[in-house]
């Protein structure tokens, strides 16, 4: 009896069930990476596994899963590629305006240090000029001067304080004499002159 050519039916059965096992995970396997793809997110052996539930020995050991994940993994990274070259260029373009800008602020820095440096030096000519008028001997001639006038003035205020008090007691004595003027007049005049 030869039991090879025919399969029982148990075996038979068991080889189906495992077919239809290894057609869902398969399933499994390519909605995991359909997922993945929707969601952006990074496409390995490992997320793939986890997203189907199945092993990674599965996929690596079935033809077909690994060519999935493979294929899959391709894709994403020429994607990824893509979009890093996008940023890049982005980056740079970003980076070149910024430094335009650099440039022109500091070419407006430069001329504004130019102009500034234009009108200190026109300022320091103009002090030079002043201070050029005056010899130190002219300076200590006005200063000595200043000294004497000041001087003169404190006098001339003493003087002033002097002659005020004076003329206070001018007037102060004026009043008093023309007091007794006033009386003796009455006296002269009054009732008993007469005699």
């Amino acid at each position: 009896m030869n039991t090879a050519t025919v399969p029982e039916p148990r075996t038979a059965a068991a080889l189906a069930a495992r077919r239809r096992k290894t057609e869902a995970a398969l399933e499994r396997v390519h909605q995991a990476i359909a997922r993945l793809r929707r969601e952006k997110a990074q496409i390995s052996a490992a997320a793939v596994a986890r997203r189907a539930d199945v092993s990674r020995t599965f996929l690596y050991d079935n033809a077909e899963a690994r060519a999935a994940v493979a294929t899959a993994m391709a894709q994403a990274g020429e994607r990824r590629s893509r979009a890093l070259a996008d940023q890049d260029d982005e980056r740079e373009a970003t980076w070149r305006e910024r430094a335009l800008n650099a440039e022109d602020a500091l070419k407006a820095a430069h001329d504004e240090i130019l102009a500034q440096r234009t009108r200190v030096s026109e300022l320091l000519g103009q002090v030079s000029d002043l201070e050029a008028e005056w010899t130190q001997e002219a300076v200590q001639r006005i200063t000595t001067e200043n000294t004497t006038l000041k001087q003169r003035v404190r006098q001339l205020t003493t003087d002033n304080r002097t002659l005020d008090e004076r003329l206070k007691a001018a007037r102060s004595n004026l009043r008093f004499q023309d007091r007794r003027v006033a009386d003796l007049e009455a006296r002269l005049t009054g009732p008993g002159s007469a005699t």
